[in-house]
């Protein structure tokens, strides 16, 4: 089929993408302080000059003690908040559209010993996975400290010109920690079944709404799969899915990004529908699709290397593009997010558009220790 479903324009709320490829979020560290400079600035226009219809930011830390590294950027201090101004107004002066991904990683530590973060981290039952304790369960101040966090980082960052919001609640973070039975063991309003334990996510969600207002985008990015156990899952049928997804929807969301390992890959049995195609079944609300899009190796090889080996050898295809296409082109999902190819090359998009994909520059391991 025809790469061109992938360059029709979308209308999320109030916001014209020119097409339908979003540069996923991915941790970078390269924001000493947690404040982005002239390097993270030009890295975002770059994609925005590659083609890009909506960039997601690397996730963002709305508070002190949200992240797990030194380099990890900031919603908050007036140097960061100056900072991420500068990174907006570069990607609008190159025809881009940018939106930020809040992030608190909960009990998900980096580091070691006097050097590890967060120093005091914070969790739904005080566990980074099943039988891994780290730190105590959050009291309801906590709780309420962090809701408040993300409403007002989800405020400035719309105060400062970003173009959307992306929560993240996936890959055994924070929001994710509250949605999984392994790491909620809690018996107040926040824990219990899977619809219960969408409260915290909810909470958050609701007040993000009321701060920026209707017509702004919000988005929820979730996974079944975490990092402590990449075969665990938050449903297991379309039923308990659309039990899930229900709260979450009618919070306030205008789409789902819907994190996958591989987006070819069914969710359920009986139905070729991934992740994000039973999502926009259940709710009617639009998503995005992703998971090794324009890799030659998926998820389990993360080093391995995309459209090529890490020395670099060029196959000149992308894998499942033709199977993507197809899958968005019958309505499957709304937008299609690329991570680790627009690292390798931030003009895939224009390359794919124009035919040219045997000129794509592969990714390697070597790509992830620049800020190209």
């Amino acid at each position: 089929m025809s790469a061109s479903e992938l360059f029709r324009p979308f209308q999320l709320n109030g916001l014209t993408l020119p097409n339908r490829i979003v540069m996923a979020p991915m941790t970078r560290n390269y924001s000493p302080r947690g404040v982005p400079g002239i390097d993270v600035q030009t890295y975002y226009r770059r994609r925005a000059e590659g083609g890009v219809g909506l960039i997601l930011t690397e996730g963002t830390a709305p508070c002190p003690g949200a992240q797990n590294a030194l380099r990890v950027p900031h919603i908050y201090g007036d140097e960061a908040i100056h900072g991420w101004e500068k990174v907006v107004s570069a990607v609008h002066d190159a025809g881009g559209r940018i939106g930020m991904q809040l992030w608190h990683v909960g009990a998900a530590q980096h580091g070691s010993g006097s050097t590890k973060l967060p120093a005091s981290p914070v969790s739904p039952s005080g566990l980074f996975k099943p039988g891994r304790r780290v730190g105590k369960p959050m009291n309801q101040a906590q709780i309420d400290a962090v809701i408040e966090a993300f409403a007002q980082g989800a405020a400035e960052a719309q105060r400062i010109g970003f173009d959307a919001i992306e929560l993240h609640g996936a890959h055994g973070y924070l929001i994710d920690q509250f949605f999984w039975d392994g790491t909620n063991h809690r018996t107040d309003q926040y824990g219990g079944d899977l619809v219960d334990r969408t409260r915290f996510a909810v909470q958050i969600i609701r007040e993000c709404r009321r701060r920026v207002g209707p017509g702004f985008p919000l988005l929820l990015r979730f996974s079944q799969w975490k990092p402590q156990d990449y075969s665990a899952r938050l449903a297991t049928s379309p039923a308990e899915l659309g039990r899930f997804l229900k709260p979450l929807a009618s919070a306030g969301l205008d789409a789902f990004h819907c994190s996958t390992r591989r987006f070819w890959e069914p969710e359920f049995q009986g139905s070729d529908l991934n992740l994000a195609g039973w999502t926009k079944r259940l709710t009617g609300i639009p998503t995005i699709t992703v998971g090794s899009v324009g890799l030659d190796t998926d998820f389990t090889e993360p080093f391995r290397g995309a459209m090529g080996d890490a020395a670099g050898k060029d196959v000149g295809e992308v894998r499942h593009l033709d199977r993507l296409v197809e899958m968005l082109a019958r309505g499957d999902f709304d937008l299609v997010a690329i991570g680790r190819a627009l690292l390798a090359d931030p003009t895939w998009p224009v390359k794919v558009r124009d035919g040219r994909t045997g000129e794509i520059r592969p990714f390697s391991q070597r790509t992830l220790a620049t800020l190209a």
